[in-house]
């Protein structure tokens, strides 16, 4: 997903840290429903639950595939939603102006989906409905990707804690580890694991699905043209003998 060339070393431009389109949208819709969860009565809450939850059972038991979907912009825990949000107004709008809207949006929606996947999945391992909610997956996908761009680049961690963008990754990846093994949060680990991963290899041009596309279609059109270049010249009978 990478188009432009590496930043250049040295501290990094704070005025990138101004929240952009994408990011305020991604911003507003999970802080939206996840407000309306914490205001809600029990009823409502369960609603929720049911239809906008994905767990192990209702996934891959029950056909919910939206929730697949709908999980990651609800986040029902407080510290979890601020967190989410500071991310999303500190972090990430590096990101969307990096790549643009359209692919920001797009790196959003497959870190969330991988996410949800790979954590339901662990949930049929487990035998633990746990439920995956939140932007943590894509979150920790975002500080990922930002290591990857802006390795060499100088931050303040929340204003206070001077690192670089690679030294930062570092962190999140081993607080996440710390997190997942002291817990025994295997649901949320397989979540975590898969956005990161997904967002390293998305980020470093390992993983192209369309250039994919692009050199299959490459081959096939010139296997296409070498058989008719070999049939090019020759009489009927010799092509068929031949």
């Amino acid at each position: 997903m990478t188009r432009r060339r590496a930043p250049r070393q040295g501290r990094f431009d704070t005025s990138q840290f101004r929240i952009t389109r994408g990011a305020l949208i991604l911003l507003f819709i999970q802080a939206g429903l996840s407000l309306v969860w914490l205001l809600s009565d029990l009823s409502v809450r369960d609603a929720m639950i049911q239809w906008l939850t994905p767990t192990a059972d209702s996934v891959w038991h029950h056909g919910k595939v939206w929730t697949l979907v709908t999980g990651p912009v609800l986040e029902p825990d407080f510290a979890s939603l601020l967190f989410q949000v500071l991310v999303l107004w500190l972090f990430v709008p590096a990101l969307e102006r990096w790549w643009g809207t359209k692919r920001f949006l797009l790196f959003a929606l497959y870190t969330s989906l991988a996410g949800t996947v790979a954590g339901t999945l662990m949930g049929l391992v487990t035998g633990m409905p746990y439920p995956i909610l939140g932007y943590d997956p894509f979150v920790y996908g975002s500080i990922v990707a930002f290591g990857i761009l802006y390795g060499r680049q100088h931050v303040q961690f929340f204003g206070v804690l001077p690192m670089t963008g690679r030294q930062l990754m570092y962190g999140i990846i081993g607080f996440v580890a710390l997190f997942v093994l002291l817990g025994k949060r295997w649901e949320m680990g397989a979540a975590y694991a898969a956005s990161m991963g997904l967002a390293a290899m998305l980020t470093s041009g390992r993983w192209n699905p369309k250039l994919w596309w692009y050199k299959w279609r490459h081959k096939r059109l010139r296997r296409h043209l070498a058989v008719m270049d070999g049939g090019r010249g020759k009489k009927p009978d010799e092509t068929l003998l031949n």
